[in-house]
């Protein structure tokens, strides 16, 4: 305590002789009218400055506000995804007010979407409102859309004003009004009438609402629909609504158990036992324990929308089958031990949602319904603890297998207890000073904030490349952890080695994931390596450790590897033909730095710098990149922006993660020793120049 008042002092004295000297130079090197004086005229500021925009406009100036992030299609969160669901959760909301069960998407070439439901259809006399004015929409009235997702009027028009070419068709009593957009404007609206010779509808088709839109690639720059991406968000839906068939490009999505299919289907372990699955009023549930040494994972919904970031009626399902687990064993089993290894679903529907941003991925409600009620927490709760208590009693063999389960859990915490109490006086040490982080001031676990979803940490090997980064950086929401050389291989190894290895330590502490990721501090964890054979293996080592102590973290995606150029082809002798210029604006507009007709490009393949040399004839210079440590900060900022290119690391059912662990980072097998040497290539070292005789290469020792 004194020292820390000792430490206090000094700061106040020191802030005090700061301020005071900052003062006394002010006032030598500045007369006092020179401080009141303006050094430059100020900018005009008059009516003409004061400018309304319109619903359309305000959506396309800043797009962040409704749809999140960009992006183009290469990960599960970018916008063009939201937009797919926001038109998707239009007609899920007519399959749950028992209108339709039957919704086809179909993606061509993937970059434009229909969508198609045989719903009630959009009251045709509203149509444009409906698809084009914010804050209108049929979903306020809530005893016409008492579950619905999109209760806020906006999600449509954000894809109407976000699409370069948004139609809309609405089909009832045989008739059918057709809008067709351009960029948010209407550009043509069309009603059929009855025909003059029978006097009958002119229309055969179905009641329901087709939607076709194609996003506008000015904002979504070379973007395209991932069919996994699609596939995954439309089985979602299917597992929250028994019964829906979605039609994906023809072929027939549909789920009969719900939660349970989703589990099923996700799992990349084998339960210890058959998958509880129980369902209530406005609930359902699911869980198992897997035979996953470390870890929990969960999936939550709210009125079918996937909750990635979980919210409040998570947090209450994991607090309360905790407790309900303890108290049916009547154990002081601590709650860490009993949901280690647990993999559960829980969905529930709640009146009139509140989330904590347009993209909905958090519950931030703490009521079922508005102006009070019932809590999340205790509905949740009561449902958890009267039905999860009676299947246990129902179901003895299982109940055993879950104590035994937790037994082994506290068996091993208790064996690396004393290890586990010295790292985490280390760890509140290091996070007074941890030399191995330089953080960002944003983070993923802030309680307030508009960009806590840009937190990044970058983890980088050597201080070379962590030297780079840090100076090119953006200091708001990407930090970076330097590893010291190779990290240790951790396959096989238990919980202890991230205590007892000080790295390792160190980065749980600085992740903040050691009791869970719910208070994850960053989004995206990057892994940051050199494009060598070292740090391919770098990669691997990271993976690893991920995979075997917090595979939740690549199960929720926030884990990725970035990718940065191998080459960098520029031209600085001769300007270049004015024929090519348009060339290289259309097909390096972000990564063209040019100084007059002297042009940059990065290429991050072979065939990137083939074509980058052929652009930037005649004779180029190239410099191939050996490490991130070669790259100077001014250039690297251009990797780590808005275009910055990253992999996300994922996993899938089929991918049999402990059998390719074993394979490859196990001990040295035989299987791995033949593979080697039957696959082993020896390449040889050639001038560049012989491939390409107008190149000039320069290489960095």
């Amino acid at each position: 305590m004194l020292f820390f008042a000792f430490l206090f002092v000094v700061s106040r004295f020191l802030s005090y002789i700061c301020r005071n000297n900052l003062i006394i130079f002010m006032e030598e090197q500045l007369p006092l009218q020179d401080l009141t004086e303006p050094t430059a005229p100020a900018a005009t500021y008059d009516d003409e400055n004061i400018v309304t925009l319109t619903g359309v406009e305000h959506i396309r100036l800043r797009p962040g506000m409704y749809i999140g992030r960009l992006g183009d299609g290469t990960h599960a969160e970018d916008g063009i995804y939201v937009l797919l669901k926001e038109v998707v959760d239009n007609s899920i909301d007519e399959f749950k007010m028992q209108a339709g069960r039957r919704i086809e998407v179909d993606i061509e070439d993937g970059l434009s979407v229909t969508v198609r439901d045989y719903g009630r259809g959009i009251p045709q006399g509203k149509l444009i409102e409906a698809v084009s004015v914010l804050n209108t929409g049929g979903k306020y009235d809530s005893k016409a859309f008492q579950k619905s997702i999109g209760l806020n009027g906006v999600g449509t028009k954000a894809v109407n004003a976000l699409s370069r070419r948004f139609e809309v068709r609405s089909y009832r009593d045989g008739r059918v009004r057709t809008a067709v957009f351009e960029q948010g404007k209407l550009v043509e609206d069309q009603t059929s009438e009855l025909s003059p010779e029978s006097g009958k509808p002119v229309t055969p088709e179905e009641t329901g609402t087709l939607v076709r839109f194609e996003p506008d690639n000015t904002l979504f720059t070379g973007y395209k629909f991932h069919p996994e991406f699609v596939e995954n968000m439309l089985r979602n839906y299917t597992y929250l609504n028994t019964g829906l068939e979605i039609y994906y490009n023809g072929r027939r999505i549909v789920s009969r158990n719900g939660l349970k299919d989703l589990l099923i289907d996700t799992m990349d372990t084998t339960p210890l036992y058959d998958i509880v699955h129980l369902k209530g009023d406005d609930i359902e549930i699911a869980f198992t324990h897997t035979n996953q040494q470390y870890g929990e994972e969960y999936h939550s919904f709210v009125n079918g929308q996937h909750t990635i970031q979980g919210g409040t009626h998570q947090s209450a399902f994991k607090e309360h089958i905790a407790r309900t687990i303890k108290e049916f064993f009547n154990k002081n089993y601590e709650y860490g031990d009993i949901r280690s290894g647990i993999v559960a679903a829980i969905a529930i529907n709640i009146q009139e949602p509140q989330f904590e941003s347009q993209t909905k991925i958090k519950l931030g409600s703490l009521t079922m319904e508005p102006g009070g009620g019932v809590s999340v927490n205790k509905f949740v709760g009561d449902f958890v603890k009267l039905e999860v208590d009676n299947y246990l009693h129902r179901h003895p063999e299982v109940a055993d297998i879950i104590q035994q389960k937790i037994q082994d859990n506290e068996r091993d915490r208790k064996a690396i207890a004393g290890v586990t109490k010295l790292a985490r006086e280390r760890a509140k040490k290091a996070n007074l000073h941890n030399r191995k982080l330089r953080d960002c001031r944003i983070h993923l676990n802030d309680a307030k904030g508009d960009r806590k979803e840009d937190s990044s940490i970058f983890i980088t090997e050597g201080d070379s490349a962590s030297g780079s980064i840090t100076k090119s950086r953006d200091v708001n929401t990407q930090a970076v952890f330097s590893l010291r050389g190779k990290p240790l291989n951790s396959f096989g190894l238990t919980k202890k080695v991230v205590y007892e290895n000080e790295e390792f330590n160190l980065l749980q502490a600085a992740l903040n994931i050691e009791d869970g990721i719910e208070g994850l501090r960053y989004n995206k964890v990057i892994v940051a390596t050199d494009a060598d054979v070292d740090g391919m293996h770098i990669r691997l080592l990271m993976i690893t450790f991920f995979l075997q102590f917090f595979p939740e973290l690549i199960r929720q995606g926030h884990v990725h590897i970035l990718q940065t150029p191998l080459f960098r082809v520029r031209q600085r002798k001769k300007r270049i033909r004015k024929e090519t210029m348009p060339k290289l604006a259309e097909k390096y507009p972000a990564q063209a730095a040019a100084k007059g007709d002297f042009v940059t490009l990065y290429c991050y393949t072979e065939e990137e710098r083939q074509e980058a040399i052929r652009l930037l004839q005649p004779e180029p210079e190239i410099t191939r990149f050996k490490g991130l440590g070669e790259i100077s900060p001014d250039e690297f900022k251009n990797f780590i922006g808005e275009d910055m290119r990253l992999e996300q690391v994922s996993i899938k059912k089929t991918d049999k993660v402990k059998e390719l662990l074993e394979y490859y980072m196990g001990k040295n097998t035989v299987d791995r020793q033949n593979f080697i040497i039957n696959n082993l290539v020896i390449e040889e070292d050639k001038a560049e120049t012989e491939e390409t005789p107008d190149a000039e290469t320069t290489e960095k020792a």
